[in-house]
């Protein structure tokens, strides 16, 4: 177990979850990064990791992200996510889900869990029959699917990054090369393509990648030609940890912002991708959108404030690249000091303080 407590204590964990239920096959690890700026939200993940450590170490690095990620968005809350181990499309059923909830429901409120990837609207419906603490569903006052909000924040994000590099904010015929066209991916590349930019895009469902092509005239590239193609902007918008030693060296962008969550593999490519002069734009920071939204729905949810934030995202990322500048370090620290200080400005360390939430059925 020391393994396990040196992980807890290297990423600054208050709480890590372990739950399994025999009868419907969970196997689900449950990370509480931090509650002091209030009860720990994140998603739920559900991906066929290759052992409980890449779980362990996926869930560590989400909850930490989503502390960072909520302060930066200015929300009063904490961070935390869920991973269950299994592959969404053949190891989920509606026992397991509920056997999730249930376990959700056990933390009274520490940890509210949304929807994240291999995971639908319909599953955290299934999930709230067990727990107060799920949202992003489409029943009691539920806001749905948060991948377009999602998806706006980031194509905010874009803009400011272009800007920043003095090329404006008009898309029209630049290059964006999109890893990963799921729902975030998607709703980018309708964002992306409606603004006039060429898209060049790449994902490991053939089905996702035929439906981008046939809407918005995407040109299709293969998962390792991705990174070296010659194009403005690498927007990832799949799983984490893709820009690396072997990565970064084979782009040819002038800006990475895309909707991912941790990019990075290594605090050391951040700075890798500075020294190269590609303006990274932090993924915790431009993929707000959707922790944005979900959060509304503990204060009763309004889309017009909910827009109104999402879009400020361009903001948040015009500051921080500024600050890049100024402090003349990468944009993932300047990023980080911006959440640090909210933080740090944050009451005392407790127990969560029990959230508004709609009532589930049990």
């Amino acid at each position: 177990m020391s393994g396990v407590f040196q992980k807890i204590e290297q990423y600054g964990h208050e709480q890590i979850v372990f739950a399994q239920d025999k009868d419907s096959g969970l196997k689900a690890i449950i990370g509480i990064h931090s509650t002091v700026l209030g009860p720990a939200l994140g998603g739920c993940r559900m991906w066929n990791y290759s052992d409980e450590g890449e779980a362990l170490r996926d869930v560590l690095r989400l909850s930490r992200g989503m502390t960072y990620k909520a302060a930066v968005a200015g929300l009063d809350l904490g961070g935390g996510k869920a991973v269950i181990i299994g592959d969404s499309r053949t190891h989920k059923t509606p026992a397991l889900l509920k056997a999730f909830g249930r376990f959700v429901e056990s933390l009274g409120g520490r940890y509210i869990t949304a929807e994240d990837v291999g995971m639908k609207v319909a599953d955290i419906d299934t999930i709230r029959t067990q727990t107060h603490w799920a949202f992003g569903g489409s029943n009691d006052g539920g806001s749905g699917d948060p991948s377009n909000m999602t998806a706006l924040g980031t194509f905010q994000g874009i803009k400011s990054a272009l800007k920043y590099l003095g090329m404006g904010d008009d898309l029209n015929g630049i290059r964006v090369a999109i890893q990963g066209v799921g729902n975030v991916g998607y709703h980018l590349c309708s964002y992306l393509s409606a603004a006039g930019a060429k898209l060049l895009v790449t994902d490991i469902y053939p089905t996702q990648i035929e439906k981008v092509v046939h809407e918005f005239g995407a040109t299709q590239v293969t998962p390792d030609e991705i990174y070296g193609l010659d194009c403005d902007i690498f927007a990832p918008c799949a799983l984490g940890a893709i820009l690396n030693s072997r990565t970064i060296p084979q782009l040819k962008c002038k800006i990475v912002a895309g909707a991912a969550n941790n990019q990075l593999e290594t605090e050391a490519d951040g700075y890798a991708l500075f020294k190269r002069g590609i303006v990274y734009a932090p993924d915790y920071a431009i993929n707000g959108g959707g922790v944005i939204n979900v959060a509304a729905e503990l204060d009763g949810y309004n889309q017009q404030k909910v827009l109104a934030k999402v879009t400020n995202i361009g903001n948040t990322i015009a500051d921080i690249l500024e600050r890049s500048r100024q402090e003349n370090v990468p944009p993932h620290v300047a990023a980080d000091h911006l959440a640090e200080q909210r933080i740090a400005a944050g009451r005392t360390p407790q127990q969560a303080k029990p959230a508004k939430s709609s009532c589930c059925s049990h």
